[in-house]
């Protein structure tokens, strides 16, 4: 098992930047593909980015492609994702997931991962 702690969240105006950290603990993070997916008030959870074991891949929502990145350290146990541009429809709770599975299908869908962070907020303001 793996266990995560998310960080990074707070208060930022639109156009800002923001960077969550995901601390793993536990089974070795190389074991595991990595995402972040999103909840707003109301809202499904959505998925955010993914990165796979290695971290020389990397996928996005169409939504946040060529503002936000997610990268990984697995020597800290550590996954990161840098928001900019950040605008005020990016407002969530962020979550940290971590998945044992191999299969492509899966990236996208929270049903592929089975280890998750406790959440940290993110709001943009107008």
């Amino acid at each position: 098992q793996v266990q995560l702690v998310d960080s990074g969240g707070g208060l930022v105006q639109a156009g800002g930047s923001l960077r969550l950290s995901c601390a793993a603990s536990g089974r070795t993070l190389s074991n595991y593909r990595m995402g972040w997916f999103r909840q707003a008030p109301g809202k499904e959870r959505e998925f955010v980015a993914a990165i796979n074991r290695s971290g020389g891949r990397t996928h996005y929502a169409d939504s946040v492609k060529g503002r936000f990145t997610i990268s990984r350290d697995n020597a800290k146990s550590t996954v990161y994702l840098q928001m900019n541009s950040l605008r005020p429809e990016d407002t969530a709770v962020y979550y940290c997931s971590a998945s044992s599975s191999f299969a492509v299908a899966t990236i996208t869908s929270e049903y592929g991962y089975s280890y998750w962070g406790q959440g940290t907020q993110v709001t943009v303001s107008s």
